[in-house]
């Protein structure tokens, strides 16, 4: 589960680094600009993308990037608890996107994706009960 979960934590860093280009882009149409209601460029443009000055793409690539250390160290408990902020942050952004935006960013909707694949892998392992090694089984 370990590789799994930090694979995701990369595609997470990814996305976020993405999105955080796109912040800091001034000229040019966006790549993710695809119609009126699917605009990167608009979103984190918005006064949404930044949170006590720091945007929010930078947020999203720490709570990533920590989330792959701590499974790293197979810490799932501690991997469950860092998603779960993350997913309620992701669906209180996925609520402005559309209730007070009207504009979709694909690269918010991908890192929402991940966000919830991750908490619900982290959420099982942590759940699972512990297996045995093969040795501590009866013959």
């Amino acid at each position: 589960m370990k590789h799994i979960l930090v694979l995701l934590t990369a595609v997470g860093i990814v996305v976020s680094a993405l999105a955080l280009r796109e912040h800091y882009r001034t000229e040019g149409d966006a790549p993710c600009s695809i119609n009126e209601r699917w605009d990167c460029g608009i979103v984190n443009h918005s006064p949404y993308a930044v949170l006590a000055g720091i945007p929010v793409a930078i947020l999203g690539i720490v709570g990533y990037l920590l989330m792959g250390a701590l499974a790293w160290r197979r810490a799932y408990g501690a991997v469950l608890a860092a998603a779960l902020v993350g997913l309620a942050f992701s669906l209180y952004l996925a609520r402005i996107e559309a209730h007070v935006l009207g504009v979709w960013c694909i690269y918010c909707v991908i890192s929402l994706g991940d966000i919830s694949l991750i908490t619900l892998l982290a959420l099982a392992t942590t759940l699972a009960p512990p297996s045995r090694k093969s040795s501590e089984l009866p013959s």
